[in-house]
């Protein structure tokens, strides 16, 4: 194994677009130009909205790049025991609970409060089921109720103390437990969501340097602390700028008109996307 290690991490939801053109390159470039290896994995734990086309489609689409990876690309729906155990000791710790609430539910709850807590991007989960009693929540497991489990930020924050990361476009950040609230980490239906799969799945692949586009910088305040108190190894990270459409805002992700298999049937060449997006983005 060599020591720089990188990984692009789409879902197959779709073909890949501009947006996801630039990160690949990003993190291909970063461990090609360091001697390390970069690996592609399938993020396809949401089974309702995976195609198995899009599975080869994604890997089409940046050989076509000039894209190349190591290894047999992971997919995340042969990991869900990793999940599951890490899930667990979670439990076992009491850093999770469990939440019955539906997206309504919280809307309305939030509507009733004069001051909801708000992260990056609007009001946070207000943390309605903290509080239940864990003999009645046991209860409505058992009964089959749907709900997810969440991450008790404050509980796990003093478990794991002050905590930053070094990101190489940003440098030394430091973390903010609350950034994000208590957000969900699995769920009963698919057993895991983004937040424990990612911290697990870079851990299992031994990766060094995180690369992502800066609208997920503030995860990675959620994935430290999970790292932390699962006693996992700490990657640094790079966040970059995002690909910007004409009118300056960020690409829609469902917009085929830029997907990368429609421009390329228009006639568009590996050397014209990599330069719209070297043009669209600086790192």
């Amino acid at each position: 194994m060599k020591s720089f290690r990188t990984r692009f991490a789409p879902s197959p939801t779709g073909r890949l677009h501009l947006g996801h053109a630039l990160a690949a390159k990003v993190a291909h470039d970063l461990a090609r130009k360091n001697g390390g290896e970069f690996l592609l994995r399938h993020e396809d734990i949401d089974g309702s909205r995976i195609r198995e086309a899009y599975y080869a489609g994604i890997e089409e689409d940046l050989r076509w790049l000039g894209i190349d990876w190591d290894e047999e690309p992971l997919r995340q729906t042969d990991r869900l025991p990793a999940y599951a155990q890490a899930l667990k000791s979670l439990q076992d710790q009491g850093f999770v609970y469990p939440c019955f609430c539906t997206r309504r539910d919280i809307q309305n709850e939030i509507a009733t409060m004069a001051s909801a807590p708000q992260g990056p991007e609007g009001p946070l989960y207000p943390g309605t089921c903290r509080a239940i009693d864990p003999l009645e929540a046991q209860r409505k497991i058992q009964a089959g109720q749907p709900h997810a489990w969440r991450l008790t930020a404050n509980q796990a924050a003093k478990q794991s103390g002050p905590l930053t990361f070094t990101d190489l476009r940003f440098g030394k950040i430091q973390v903010d437990p609350l950034l994000l609230g208590d957000v969900v980490l699995a769920r009963k239906d698919i057993g895991s969501a983004y937040h424990l799969a990612v911290v697990v799945d870079d851990a299992f692949q031994k990766i060094t340097h995180v690369t992502r586009g800066e609208d997920l910088l503030p995860s990675t305040h959620v994935h430290r602390i999970l790292q932390s108190i699962l006693k996992l190894p700490e990657p640094q990270y790079l966040h970059h700028q995002l690909v910007l459409d004409e009118t300056g805002k960020r690409l829609a992700k469902r917009n085929d008109a830029l997907s990368l298999a429609t421009l390329r049937e228009n006639g568009a060449t590996p050397e014209s996307i990599l330069q719209k997006i070297q043009l669209s983005s600086a790192i």
